[in-house]
């Protein structure tokens, strides 16, 4: 029996998996989290106080201090079972990074102890040359830091009896690069909070620090582990390269908000306790527009703390999804002709004073400080919208952007009809400059103008890549397998920049004499007018959209390879280096990163094409296509007429030709593969596994090959089809 037919019988001997008692969340809440109340239990006055004084205004901690702070930590993980800590760190490969070490030690004079002390805390030295560095670091340079960022809090991590204390640092090469994506966040964050403090004191002196928040959407498909094993290419690359459409897929939209299946509710109830004891503020669960998909949303929090959360949520769903025999699939395109998964990132700024920088206000002063946020976020938009496409690139993206609710990769802001005119009214309101004398637009009442049920639940458009959705601007494009930080990196330092350039042209006019209200209203409207071509209501599928953004001069860059070339330009590279983002070198590492992880998935993906093609597909239908030629023998050989295997002789020639076109592309592919590897300029070859491999092979490969299943005998097919991935519960 096939490893398709066991796995069918397993499922349908499959009853799920139970849950331990409902508890209140609160009662579980960030358990496994070193926080702030924790800390001031375990800790001294003097290192509650460091700590503190670390997290809210960034200052560093003294290593005296440091060591009474990880005692601190010590006691408490050693309270909860824990023997081991690691730093957990997040290289530039997708994933996490972790070393356990034990809290055991033995002195010099022989006596055994458990310890942890601050310069342990602080600073840790894994080897950096095996994690991808972009020619930062040579094979024998082997040597990186990792550093305790204290701003995010320590956890303890539980994998079956074992608990791990993870302290959540920053990684950097010996010579100080960034090595990962916390510490570029954290300097973009950083810049970002100066830059808007600064324009945020126009209205309200009281405002010392702007927060960047974040609220992410995690999609995902859940299907079964025996299914999904029986898979090699979901195994080897998260999605399927080959598969025929069912007769039934989204098309009767009967999935999205439904019933939550049994077995997929038990799943997420485990997951979701887990999660509320890691602190990670889970909020919605819900059934997503294909079948088989489903959503996770937490409540907003700090940028940073976001993004560790996301990542962690990701590991933790495809951990517990195992005690349920189910497999968690995050890629964004794991079944073609379907909804892909996103990771919808809702952002938006909030001041020390309790407000939301993108929340509409009721008063004139609210209103325009509204406005000069909401109008730079526009700006920023338009003038870096190439680096915020490089910024959601990635091999698996671009086998979503575009189609099933996915934003096309042409980078444009929905901000709905109610907020475009109010645009329109202060574009056109006084020629070109507002008078000193005419400050009507001053009292203009966004919330006359907009309807209260729009003001809090704004026009949705799905396929606007980056949408205002109330009090908040969705970045929709980035990728359910992303790690936040790279798109957040982008969006808050070129809105860091922007707002930068914005304050100084408001200080030359106010400079010049003009009052200040109006010198913010005249740049308002010159940032309007600026950027108003990346300003779109429509459908971004259309093709009428594509040739209208040609027009406006929106790029639109569809592949991987050519978006990231943002990365590389003097624009980038100025941009991020003057904000201490990135210097150049690190700049340019993350471009030759990216675009080495781009081909070795593409390569990796030719490669499971050509395996299941010539060891599974290609038997299968030969083995079938023996069956019906002994047939057409055998009733010809009978003396019956032709007609009565006419049929058997047509489906022959059909079989044949598939299989015939499958054995001569595949080996074709793997001829364009050596090509394109024997490039040795990164970028060229990236482009040359696009365009050379990808484009040309796999699209018409898997057409015959799902032809092939749609023709073939059922019972000899070896692989799990769409029908029993999606619809099989």
């Amino acid at each position: 029996m096939s490893l398709r037919f066991n796995a069918l019988s397993e499922l349908a001997a499959e009853s799920g998996a139970g849950n331990e008692a409902t508890q209140k969340v609160t009662a579980i809440f960030g358990e496994n989290v070193f926080t702030l109340d924790k800390a001031r239990a375990f800790l001294s006055d003097e290192g509650y106080k460091s700590l503190i004084a670390s997290i809210k205004n960034g200052k560093k901690i003294d290593r005296n201090l440091a060591s009474q702070i990880a005692s601190g930590i010590r006691a408490w993980a050693e309270s909860k079972g824990v023997t081991h800590y690691t730093h957990w760190f997040q290289p530039l490969t997708g994933a996490t990074a972790e070393k356990h070490d034990s809290f055991f030690t033995i002195k010099s004079d022989g006596t055994p102890i458990e310890e942890f002390d601050g310069a342990t805390l602080i600073q840790q030295e894994p080897d950096a040359s095996s994690f991808p560095n972009g020619g930062i670091r040579a094979t024998f340079e082997a040597r990186g830091y990792t550093a305790w960022d204290p701003s995010s809090p320590a956890f303890i991590y539980e994998v079956a009896a074992g608990k791990t204390l993870c302290i959540p640092t920053i990684f950097v090469s010996y010579t100080g690069e960034s090595l990962d994506y916390k510490a570029p966040l954290l300097k973009a964050l950083e810049s970002l909070g100066k830059a808007a403090v600064d324009v945020a004191n126009y209205f309200d002196k009281n405002i010392t620090r702007v927060t960047p928040t974040l609220g992410w959407e995690q999609e995902y498909f859940v299907i079964d582990e025996a299914l999904a094993n029986a898979r090699p290419d979901l195994v080897q690359s998260g999605r399927t390269v080959f598969g025929a459409a069912p007769a039934k897929g989204q098309q009767l939209e009967d999935h999205y908000f439904g019933s939550i299946p049994e077995r997929v509710y038990a799943f997420m109830r485990d997951f979701e306790n887990e999660a509320y004891k890691l602190g990670i503020p889970l909020r919605t669960r819900h059934n997503e527009v294909a079948p088989s998909q489903f959503e996770a949303a937490p409540i907003f929090e700090e940028v940073n703390i976001a993004v560790d959360h996301n990542i962690l949520l990701m590991e933790v769903m495809s951990r517990v999804a195992k005690r349920h025999k189910l497999k968690v699939l995050l890629h964004e395109k794991p079944f073609a002709g379907i909804n892909g998964s996103g990771k919808h990132n809702n952002w938006s700024l909030a001041t020390d004073t309790g407000v939301n920088l993108l929340a509409p206000g009721k008063t004139p002063k609210t209103n325009l400080i509204f406005l000069t946020f909401f109008v730079n976020i526009i700006k920023a938009v338009h003038d870096n919208a190439d680096i915020l496409r490089a910024s959601i690139a990635s091999a698996s993206n671009d086998h979503r952007l575009g189609a099933n609710e996915a934003p096309p990769a042409i980078i444009s802001v929905f901000v709905g009809k109610y907020l475009n005119d109010v645009l329109n009214d202060i574009e056109t309101r006084v020629g070109d400059k507002f008078d000193e004398q005419d400050e009507a637009i001053l009292k203009l009442d966004l919330h006359k103008s907009i309807p209260e049920l729009l003001l809090d639940n704004t026009d949705r458009n799905r396929t606007s890549p980056f949408a205002f959705t109330g009090n908040k601007f969705e970045f929709r494009a980035v990728g359910s397998t992303a790690n936040c930080a790279n798109a957040m990196i982008a969006l808050n330092s070129i809105l860091a920049d922007t707002l930068i350039k914005f304050k100084a042209e408001v200080d030359d006019l106010i400079g010049k004499g003009t009052k200040k209200e109006v010198a913010i209203l005249q740049i308002i409207q010159k940032y309007i007018v600026d950027s108003k071509a990346v300003l779109f209501e429509g459908d971004g599928y259309s093709e009428a959209w594509e040739k209208e953004a040609e027009k406006r001069g929106l790029p639109n860059v569809k592949t991987t390879p050519l978006a990231l070339d943002a990365l590389a330009t003097d624009k980038a590279k100025k941009l991020f280096s003057d904000l201490g983002v990135y210097t150049h070198r690190e700049l340019e590492a993350r471009h030759e990163i990216e675009l080495e992880n781009y081909l070795k998935k593409v390569q990796i993906e030719g490669r499971i094409m050509g395996d299941l093609a010539l060891n599974h597909i290609l038997p299968v239908a030969v083995s079938y296509q023996n069956k019906l030629a002994a047939n057409i023998k055998s009733l010809k050989e009978l003396g019956f007429d032709e007609a009565s295997y006419a049929a058997q002789k047509d489906l022959l020639k059909r079989i044949s030709d598939h299989i015939q076109v499958i054995y001569t592309k595949v080996h074709e592919m793997t001829e364009a593969r050596k090509i394109a590897n024997a490039i040795t300029d990164v970028r060229t070859r990236a482009i040359a596994y696009e365009s050379q491999v990808k484009a040309k092979f796999f699209d018409e490969i898997r057409y015959h090959v799902d032809k092939l299943e749609a023709l073939v005998d059922d019972e000899s097919w070896t692989l799990p089809k769409y029908r029993e991935m999606l619809l099989l519960r």
